[in-house]
């Protein structure tokens, strides 16, 4: 009788790779993101979607915030239109970073959300700062 985790096959390898590039297209991680913040990128923006007290208290250095509901072309004018943004919010009991992602996808614009949020920046040990 198999286990619990055999009693599904694994996918055949070329189906698994498509399946996890897919989402390495949608998602990067605190680590990642942290990594590359530390070495300078600038390749992206780091948008922190949760209203403005909460960003006050603190946020990944570094981080611009735009709540959701505030994205609109005329907010994002002011970055070219290739510009990949990666959205956080609080952590994996919030779906504001997704709520960005949809409206920046919309919006036409590129994006990655940090899964996570706040929640896994701080449970990597990384330190937030406040405004």
């Amino acid at each position: 009788m198999p286990s619990p985790v055999t009693e599904f096959p694994a996918a055949e390898p070329a189906l698994a790779a498509r399946h996890f590039s897919g989402l390495l297209a949608f998602e990067t991680d605190c680590w990642d993101v942290h990594a590359a913040l530390a070495g300078g990128a600038t390749d992206f923006v780091l948008v922190d979607v949760r209203g403005p007290s909460a960003y006050a208290r603190g946020h990944v250095a570094g981080a611009v915030n735009l709540p959701h509901r505030e994205m609109s072309a005329e907010r994002l004018a002011s970055w070219p239109a290739n510009t990949l943004f990666v959205v956080y919010c609080a952590g994996p009991h919030c779906n504001g970073a997704d709520k960005a992602a949809l409206r920046l996808a919309g919006l036409g614009r590129p994006v990655k959300k940090m899964i996570g949020g706040v929640t896994g920046w701080l449970d990597e040990g990384f330190d937030l700062q406040a405004a």
